[in-house]
């Protein structure tokens, strides 16, 4: 018999839950059950697939405290920001429910004597695979336009937030999804390899590592499969000489430690005009002392521990190996008593003497580590924004409208924001260039990678 897959969770190593992980023959039985559902949730109107998946996310909502201290124990982060996913969660899945009719509109040509149009037909089953580290953001971001345009769901989430699988499967069953049209599988790498080259699935959804996203790609080669692919961040910030200095240190601080720095889209590397450099950096690791690194139980805790201790020790030889090389660390770990080795619980750092060629500042920290640079020009910081095999989002900060679009075309980024950072706008396209991945998630966009046209072209004799 398989072991049971088990949440260790970060707060003090204890099992949270174990799982029996799918058999063979389960296996075989949901992608059985998927393909008979498929036909009928297809030939289901866009009108009751809306009410339905509303009506899953009431079901959601209404349970927002219990979850949201599942995700603080399954995976950390501090309670009194874990309900805020639940809010991202209705905010994108109702977006995308209620754009869906335009979305998936047909379209007409008109022609003298000929009837001519293109309609958006669902791929079928569709296998989104999902992290850990925002367990229902990144979920829902595939499987609600999924559901909408009228493909059936299998969902596997991570190791570390199982329950949240189970979660979303007794919403949707609560809010009457035929049997098949959701389901999820606890499964381990093999059998999620196994389930990837199945004939079955159609279309697959995965957010996670590079590596991850690497060993997708070979599994599927060959099998002619849609790939949706969202991966990693080294994202960048830029302080022009014209920035609100008060809201860009607020706002980064934000965008490099909220969940323990563990988001594809936190801020990992700050590049700021020479001319704010010094009151930058003073406010900025004045601003970080600030917060409490602690139990994330606690309401008072602003910090948590990252997922687990292998994460933590990589971010720890990341720092340490910049110092080593003449980073200077900021924050003296002493002031935050939770922070302990060989542990979750690591204190957030800014290094400043950083140098583009060094680990921080090129490969995914993942983590509350941030190195800043100085920089003399905006040519100068677009260049090493660029430098980097990664290009998820970028952020500006300025007061020019016009001078943070002229830099955004040049950026090798997915989203360029101003002003602001680490964030995910339903309507606009979440799209990575580089190893930050391929595809489109979210807008109307999103609905395209999730459809295949069909064109009719009816040629009337009478």
């Amino acid at each position: 018999m398989s072991k049971p897959l088990a949440i260790i969770s970060p707060l003090d190593g204890s099992v949270l839950a174990e799982r029996a992980l799918a058999t063979p023959q389960q296996l075989k039985t949901a992608l059985q059950a998927a393909r008979r559902a498929q036909a009928n949730w297809q030939a289901t109107s866009l009108q009751d697939r809306a009410a339905l998946c509303h009506k899953a996310i009431d079901i959601l909502l209404a349970n927002t405290a219990p979850i949201a201290e599942e995700i603080t124990r399954q995976m950390g982060r501090p309670i009194q920001h874990s309900p805020g996913e639940l809010r991202g969660v209705e905010e994108r899945a109702r977006y995308m429910i209620d754009i869906a009719p335009q979305a998936l509109a047909e379209t007409h040509i008109s022609s003298n004597g000929t009837s001519r149009f293109i309609r958006h037909v669902p791929l079928g089953v569709v296998l989104t695979i999902a992290p850990w580290n925002y367990p229902y953001l990144t979920a829902i971001n595939s499987i609600i336009p999924a559901l909408m345009a009228g493909n059936v769901v299998i969902l596997k989430h991570s190791v570390q937030t199982l329950l949240c699988a189970e979660r979303l499967q007794q919403a949707f069953d609560q809010a009457g999804l035929a049997a098949g049209v959701f389901q999820y599988l606890h499964l381990d790498h093999a059998a999620t390899a196994e389930l990837l080259k199945h004939s079955a699935i159609d279309f697959i959804s995965f957010t996670g590592s590079v590596a991850g996203g690497v060993e997708i790609e070979n599994t599927a080669a060959g099998l002619f499969k849609g790939l949706a692919l969202e991966l990693g961040g080294k994202d960048p910030a830029y302080v022009r000489e014209d920035a609100d200095l008060q809201h860009a240190v607020a706002n980064l601080v934000d965008g490099a430690f909220f969940n323990s720095g563990q988001s594809c889209c936190a801020i990992e590397r700050i590049y700021v005009h020479r001319q704010h450099y010094d009151p930058f950096v003073e406010q900025f690791i004045d601003l970080v002392k600030q917060y409490r690194l602690g139990d994330p139980l606690d309401k008072d805790t602003s910090l948590g521990p990252m997922v687990n201790t292998r994460a933590a020790d990589r971010v720890r030889r990341q720092i340490r190996r910049a110092c080593d090389a003449g980073a200077r660390a900021c924050i003296d770990p002493g002031l935050f008593p939770a922070a302990k080795p060989d542990s979750p619980y690591l204190a957030p750092q800014v290094l400043l003497d950083v140098r583009q060629d060094m680990a921080v500042m090129q490969e995914e920290s993942f983590g509350p580590v941030v190195g800043i640079m100085p920089v003399d020009s905006d040519q100068q910081a677009i260049e090493l924004m660029n430098d980097s095999r990664y290009g998820l989002t970028a952020s500006l900060w300025t007061n020019d409208i016009d001078q943070a679009v002229k830099l955004g075309e040049q950026i090798q980024t997915g989203t360029v924001f101003m002003n602001r950072c680490d964030y995910l706008d339903p309507a606009l396209a979440w799209v990575g260039v580089k190893d930050s991945g391929r595809g489109c998630a979210l807008s109307a966009l999103g609905y395209a990678q999730l459809t295949r046209p069909r064109s009719f072209h009816l040629k009337s004799l009478a």
